[in-house]
């Protein structure tokens, strides 16, 4: 199989298992990426950075705020790229969960 071919056969997949197969890739290259946790009791039980308490609707509410990843990455030094490819990844897979995540914690404010 050429990598041209490879490529579109992923493109074909539904979003949640390109988010896995990103997951998944991002452990195998070994660059860091803590991965995408729920835990009760801990943000709310909100989708987080692994052994954090960053949530992904934080990390994808500051991005559609116009927030680069450099100066996300430089406001949580504790994270890294990989982190941030993986919350993209898990934001594109629950869009819904996301953007109610985002609507929920904008009527506390």
């Amino acid at each position: 199989m050429t990598r041209q071919e490879f490529e579109q056969q992923l493109l074909s997949l539904s979003l949640s298992d390109k988010a896995e197969i990103v997951q998944s890739l991002t452990k195998t290259l070994s660059i860091g990426g803590k991965g995408i946790t729920k835990t009760p009791g801990v943000c709310g039980g909100e989708a987080c950075i692994a052994g954090t308490r960053i949530a992904v609707w934080l990390l994808v509410e500051a991005q559609q705020l116009g927030i680069r990843e450099a100066q996300l990455l430089q406001d949580y030094p504790h994270i890294t790229a990989a982190d941030l490819v993986n919350a993209w990844a898990y934001a594109e897979a629950h869009p819904q969960e996301i953007a109610a995540a985002i609507l929920a914690n904008n009527k506390v404010a």
